[in-house]
């Protein structure tokens, strides 16, 4: 395939699903390694300090942001494109097209519980990622305290519960039109999909929401 045949490919319908199901795969792999890193929140302060500095200075992942940051964007604009385009083609929200299932909940707010979800980041980044970054070397503040006040805040609390709420309902229909945007779903292994993918957003949401639920409610 040649630049011109790639650029029109990527220029479809068809390309822009599989440019969109592609970057979200790569975040649901970042969902889970996020995860795996605030589950040191439990073995206590040094170790999640630890984990967090570690992350941090890896070179590797230290890339992975910015390739992270890329993907999420291009993941918005590519959705909000195609939801405007499947709006004004067919009057109605289509992420995907299933040919094995009826349209959900999920896949016809795709568009609106990513734009909660975006609005969520800039609030996590603000809240998390710019004070972990910097105040922590400027006011000796741990990574650790940061999180734990946090939740400790029960408006915050409530917003970051909500939240993976409404991500659960995003995974929930991205995670199966993810694998047939990409060609690896037929018939026989639907099945096997929609269970997969009810077990990951179900993981992420409750996963999540359990650390900030736990912290709020214990002292430590």
């Amino acid at each position: 395939m040649n630049y011109s045949e790639s650029f029109n490919f990527l220029q479809s319908s068809i390309g822009k699903k599989v440019v969109m199901a592609t970057t979200g795969v790569f975040l649901m792999i970042f969902l889970l390694l996020h995860l795996s890193v605030n589950l040191f929140l439990f073995s206590g302060e040094k170790a999640f300090n630890e984990a967090v500095f570690f992350m941090r200075k890896n070179i590797f992942i230290r890339i992975m942001e910015y390739v992270l940051a890329i993907g999420f964007v291009i993941h918005i604009l590519l959705g909000i494109k195609l939801h405007l385009e499947n709006k004004k083609r067919k009057g109605e929200i289509d992420y995907a097209v299933n040919s094995y299932s009826t349209s959900s909940f999920s896949s016809r707010t795709m568009v609106y519980t990513g734009i909660l979800i975006l609005c969520f980041l800039i609030l996590h980044l603000i809240n998390f990622m710019i004070p972990m970054k910097y105040s922590n070397h400027l006011h000796s503040i741990s990574d650790y305290n940061i999180v734990v006040s946090l939740f400790k805040n029960p408006v915050y609390t409530f917003i970051y519960v909500f939240s993976f709420l409404i991500l659960g309902i995003h995974l929930n229909h991205g995670f199966q039109s993810s694998f047939q945007s990409l060609g690896l779903s037929n018939e026989k292994r639907w099945l096997w999909i929609q269970r997969f993918g009810f077990l990951y957003f179900w993981l992420i949401c409750s996963g999540f929401s359990l650390i900030a639920i736990w912290f709020f409610f214990n002292d430590n």
